[in-house]
């Protein structure tokens, strides 16, 4: 199923970009996003909505480009549902930045009237983490909740498949296109996953990732879900910035009571101050939600098979499937001519994972643990930079915030010395 205007749609994210809460105004605006399209430039000046570099771009769009996207979905059999779609998920729909589009392979399950939790946490799993995942999984989908992960290494990958061993429905949000070869260690699990829910992503079906992605995808999953599960985080696990997105909507955030290992030491922070209410099995969640089915006896926790965690791959010294995120063409994370290639391999982790590097300065840089205590939008933004300078509305973009909301941020961590202001509205990393 293709949605009725979803050609103008992709027309809209090929010219203003991914992650932009002026898909969401438009959406507001305008009954017949066609109509509005067809006005031209007049309109689109008028509406108030866009600068100049916009109105560049909504010039320069191209009606066969977006339709080169939508046959490649038909090839591959893919759904292309539209934010104008009655079938949008209105749990994401009513989000800062929602996706224009979402492209899915598979079926997507009825987000607004089913519990759905979201499984989240490190690629370098432990056995505590992977177990934990399958069987939280598992179980909560014996008792009809949708599973919704990354489709990523680690407890990612667990969740998913401890779902699907219960027969139950989970869905899978990538970081790139679909039909993108990245971790292909999963292929098989994400072909099993359509059979059973569906895999989604906001970008065209070949996409390949880029480290920006990845924390842009996190509120897609914190979004679709009731609760959000910190199974195995470390301090900087970009499981973490999932949860964040799930308390900027007023969404849930529970975390698996763990020992005092590094891989623990970001879910178990969270339980510390109060932001995650600590679990210790399904059934724990299942009560926070007043599921009367709990009582039925239904799953014995102790008693789930782990036979298909032997499948799990766990991010060790290397991607296993031999396939790493590229460096994102962004201004600001590009390196100087000649250097690229040698620091190419330096590069490969996602920002939520391994922020940059400090770069050598005279200034106090912050301690690592005072980087470990930023919560929220502070630490959002601070990992988002690097070395290098970005425009603060490049930053609020990207991170799909409001300028005002980066504004008040980036002031706070410039006082306490985590960036350096600009001119030119421009911040980096100190």
């Amino acid at each position: 199923m293709i949605s009725a205007n979803a050609v103008y749609w992709i027309m809209l994210t090929q010219a203003l970009g991914y992650n932009t809460p002026k898909i969401k105004k438009l959406a507001e605006m305008y009954e017949d996003i066609a109509a509005f399209i067809r006005k031209g430039e007049t309109e689109w000046r008028l509406c108030g909505l866009f600068h100049a570099l916009d109105i560049e771009k909504l010039s320069a769009m191209n009606i066969d480009d977006a339709q080169k996207v939508l046959d490649r979905c038909e090839q591959l059999h893919y759904s292309v549902l539209a934010i104008d779609d009655p079938a949008y998920p209105a749990r994401l729909y009513h989000i800062y930045a929602p996706p224009a589009v979402l492209y899915i392979s598979g079926t997507l399950p009825d987000f607004d009237s089913n519990l759905s939790v979201a499984i989240v946490g490190t690629r370098r799993a432990s056995h505590y983490g992977t177990d934990n995942s399958y069987k939280f999984a598992y179980a909560l989908a014996k008792y009809n909740t949708v599973i919704v992960s990354g489709g990523a290494l680690g407890v990612d990958c667990a969740s998913h498949r401890g779902a699907l061993a219960a027969n139950g429905v989970t869905v899978c949000v990538r970081g790139c296109g679909i039909n993108s070869r990245y971790l292909k260690d999963n292929a098989k699990m994400r072909e099993a996953i359509t059979l059973r829910g569906a895999v989604i992503s906001e970008y065209p079906p070949d996409v390949d990732p880029w480290v920006y992605f990845f924390p842009a995808r996190n509120r897609i999953i914190a979004a679709l879900s009731d609760g959000v599960v910190l199974m195995e985080a470390g301090a900087k696990s970009g499981s973490l910035i999932t949860a964040d997105c799930a308390l900027e909507m007023g969404k849930d955030v529970f975390a698996l009571l763990g020992n005092n290992s590094p891989s623990n030491e970001g879910s178990n922070f969270r339980i510390k101050e109060g932001t995650a209410v600590p679990v210790t099995d399904f059934m724990d969640i299942l009560a926070y939600y007043s599921r009367e089915e709990v009582r039925s006896g239904l799953v014995n926790f102790d008693d789930i098979l782990l036979s298909d965690l032997e499948a799990v791959p766990v991010k060790g010294g290397k991607y296993r499937d031999g396939i790493d995120p590229p460096v994102p063409p962004q201004k600001h994370l590009q390196r100087k001519p000649g250097k690229t290639e040698k620091n190419t391999a330096k590069t490969r982790q996602t920002a939520a994972e391994a922020p940059p590097k400090e770069q050598p300065t005279k200034t106090a840089t912050p301690s690592e643990q005072a980087i470990r205590a930023l919560k929220g939008d502070a630490k959002r933004i601070y990992h988002y930079l690097t070395a290098e300078p970005v425009h603060i509305n490049i930053i609020a973009d990207d991170l799909g915030l409001p300028v005002n909301r980066v504004l008040t941020t980036l002031t706070l961590l410039e006082v306490q010395g985590f960036v350096t202001a600009l001119q030119g509205r421009k911040y980096k990393q100190k």
